[in-house]
């Protein structure tokens, strides 16, 4: 089987909203795995400074890079990162993760899902 290409993917299409209010949340899915028993999910999530975080559940695995500007990620722990360009993260099923940024950010995700799961 032949490689994808997806080039310059980040500037590639707008991601729509994620439909939280008043949060800033942007995440749309890029390429889907064609494998039924074990589907991973690869696409970009933005987050934009906004007047409250996005605070997410994860029902899967999942693993993310941040590739432009900056986040602040925090776990139910209390764990607090402040996330730049190069960062990479693994959030393990029922993890609990608050996410926000104090102006952009920009991550690529690869996810143990289906497509649209997200």
């Amino acid at each position: 089987m032949a490689m994808t290409h997806y080039p310059v993917a980040t500037k590639r299409f707008k991601l729509p909203s994620m439909g939280v209010e008043n949060t800033n949340a942007f995440l749309a899915d890029l390429t889907v795995s064609d494998d039924p028993e074990k589907t991973i999910v690869g696409g970009f999530f933005r987050m934009e400074k906004s007047d409250k975080p996005l605070v997410y559940t994860y029902h899967y695995h999942e693993m993310k890079i941040i590739v432009e500007g900056e986040m602040i990620i925090t776990d139910e722990t209390g764990q607090e990162v402040h996330a730049r360009v190069g960062d990479v993260f693994y959030f393990a099923k029922g993890s609990v993760i608050t996410f926000q940024s104090p102006s952009v950010g920009l991550g690529f995700f690869c996810g143990q899902r289906l497509e649209g799961e997200g």
